[in-house]
């Protein structure tokens, strides 16, 4: 897959895709289905398979004091795509000059000027533009008159419910990640580089890989079993594993992060980057009487851990 950041300077050959537009927050169902679209439309007008999507995220530009809400980074959601088959990924710098152009400029400016996109695949309730003003008829017209063919996906339902970002978002705080799950089709993952922390893990015999969620949406505090991936280095491969998410309140912690302790894994791996799966959450952070007492409780969790992920792939 190959990732577009400068859409000022295209060049020609990444021009021309049948390309879905959205932010794909998470890659979920709904999302994928909008991608399947594209995907048939793109083979039968012989075009790569694209993706439009913003960076920051809207949100967080119109929000910039908002609570953490994304469920992926840039690098994860990639990652994702790319699996997807996706050809062309479009991260279009969302900024000031973006944010105030009309429905009609954003359509000539960057789906015609720009990518030449020859087909855009939108959501029911897609909307563009200065305000988010435009709609789904004026995408339309404007098609009809710069250039490009556009299709719009049902939005899909589980049962009576829309599944939705705002939807898994919801899931992880409830602390249900076979919920969130099941409307991603692939466990929700917290992806970045392992970073220095304190070693207290490592003193208690259970040495932990410790990540930031700063920007992520928080899952709710406490321990999962997860399935950890590292993705790069001379340990890549795949893990079992139980991991703390939250503030560490035995130690008076304030800065929320995520720490996984690999089963059977001997080895260092500062510097890598890795994908932690949450599969079940197994109980709220806690402040223990002592240490003896936190790390029977560690033990117990790794137990109940490697039940859960043996009948897990």
């Amino acid at each position: 897959m190959r990732i577009i950041r400068d859409t000022l300077f295209i060049d020609p050959s990444d021009r021309g895709a049948a390309a879905a537009i959205g932010n794909f927050d998470g890659v979920h169902i709904g999302h994928q289905s909008v991608i399947d679209l594209t995907r048939n439309i793109a083979k039968a007008e012989n075009a790569p398979l694209g993706l439009m999507t913003f960076e920051p995220h809207p949100r967080s530009y119109f929000s910039r004091d908002s609570k953490p809400f994304r469920l992926m980074n840039a690098e994860a959601r990639a990652n994702r795509l790319d699996k997807l088959g996706v050809e062309k990924l479009y991260e279009v710098p969302f900024n000031e000059a973006l944010a105030s152009l009309t429905p009609r400029a954003f359509a000539q400016d960057v789906i015609a000027d720009r990518l030449g996109l020859k087909h855009v695949v939108v959501g029911a309730d897609f909307c563009f533009g200065q305000g988010r003003s435009g709609t789904i008829d004026d995408l339309r017209t404007f098609g009809d008159e710069m250039g490009f063919g556009v299709t719009v996906a049902p939005i899909l339902k589980i049962g009576p419910a829309n599944v939705s970002s705002t939807a898994i978002r919801q899931a992880l705080s409830d602390g249900k990640p076979r919920d969130a799950a099941a409307m991603l089709d692939h466990w929700h993952r917290i992806e970045g580089e392992i970073i220095r922390g304190d070693q207290r893990g490592r003193e208690l015999g259970f040495p932990t890989a410790n990540m930031s969620i700063a920007g992520l949406h928080p899952p709710k505090f406490g321990v999962y079993a997860v399935k950890v991936d590292v993705l790069d280095g001379p340990h890549a491969g795949s893990y079992d594993g139980a991991a703390s998410i939250g503030v560490r309140p035995m130690f008076d912690g304030d800065i929320p992060n995520c720490e996984s302790y690999l089963f059977d894994f001997k080895g260092d791996l500062y510097g890598a980057t890795l994908s932690v799966a949450l599969v079940d959450y197994l109980r709220p952070e806690l402040k223990f009487d002592g240490l003896d007492a936190l790390i029977a409780q560690m033990n117990a969790d790794c137990d109940t851990a490697r039940k859960i992920l043996q009948d897990v792939e």
